[in-house]
């Protein structure tokens, strides 16, 4: 039966530390993601142009409306969307 090689302190892989560049290179990369953090909420007149249509995340209403029906027919519920019906697909 053969035996594992006895332990020996030079065959343990170190760990380096990481170079000052990466270090300086994470730290930075925190501070920006931080600093995006800071965003000023949108100020009164500038509201106006988020509440335009093409700035919705589903800028197609009838597509919308069509992923909703397939979605409720799918789980056999309805509501929630402010659209009646059962999940059969006979409203």
């Amino acid at each position: 039966m053969l035996q594992p090689p006895p332990f020996s302190p030079s065959t343990v892989p170190t760990m380096t530390r990481p170079s000052r560049s990466l270090r300086a290179g994470c730290a930075l990369l925190a501070a920006a993601a931080l600093g995006g953090c800071a965003i000023a909420p949108p100020q009164p007149w500038e509201r106006g142009n988020l509440a335009k249509p093409e700035m919705t995340m589903g800028a197609d209403p009838l597509d919308q409306r069509f992923v909703q029906h397939i979605y409720g027919s799918k789980e056999n519920a309805s509501g929630g969307y402010g659209v009646g019906g059962g999940g059969c697909g006979c409203n």
